[in-house]
């Protein structure tokens, strides 16, 4: 009778449901033993995780974008579009690639807000940033595409002169386009970060001479 009485008091009636009042207490408990830290636990696990560094995820998406657009846009419209028209339209392409896909990609898995700033030319998302991207790529491009010409008169391989010469010019393809698109990008952010970091510290430096001279 006893047992009954006991078993009765650790079950509470809610509704039509019935509820264990031992169980919820062992829950409860469960709830308030201490934390365990992550170091802690990477002790008893038998494999490490192999972690890819942040700048290296940065560039192969930067340098991914830029060869898919060599890829799609070059070589699908390059023998419909020439000369400027061509890289108009490069121009655009990769603008909206840039503001649409590999800014979103790169706000996305940053740790911090703004903590990739440093990795994009145009940090804002406006409406205006669009076109602002479209001229940064152009300029980028146009960079690569005197980069190829450069490289061809270096080789001894000039088509303007010799129609003859165009079958052994280096030609255009996704890996090196992309690989100068990025090396022009990470310069010019370079550029402007350094820019930024001069600005930032005269500004620094003016402000502690307006304190130290109100002292």
């Amino acid at each position: 009778m006893a047992d009954n009485k006991h078993n009765k008091d650790n079950i509470s009636s809610y509704g039509n449901y019935k509820l264990k009042k031992n169980a919820v207490d062992r829950l409860l408990d469960a709830k308030k033993a201490p934390e365990v830290s992550y170091s802690e636990i990477r002790k008893y696990t038998s494999d490490k995780k192999f972690s890819i560094p942040s700048w290296l995820k940065i560039i192969f998406i930067k340098f991914w974008f830029a060869g898919a657009v060599c890829y799609f846009i070059l070589w699908g419209l390059g023998i419909y579009v020439h000369g400027l028209d061509l890289l108009a339209v490069l121009a655009i392409a990769s603008g909206l690639a840039n503001d649409l896909m590999v800014n979103k990609l790169l706000r996305g898995f940053e740790p911090r807000e703004r903590e990739y700033d440093r990795w994009m030319m145009v940090t804002v998302r406006k409406y205006w940033s669009l076109f602002i991207n479209v001229l940064y790529s152009g300029i980028v491009i146009y960079c690569v595409f005197r980069t190829y010409f450069a490289l061809n008169v270096l080789l001894g391989v000039d088509a303007n002169a010799d129609a003859s010469a165009a079958q052994s010019m280096l030609g255009v393809e996704p890996l090196l386009f992309g690989l100068l698109y990025l090396g022009f990008d990470m310069l010019f952010i370079t550029i402007k970060n350094t820019f930024i970091k001069i600005f930032q510290d005269a500004g620094a430096k003016a402000s502690c001479t307006n304190t130290g001279g109100q002292g």
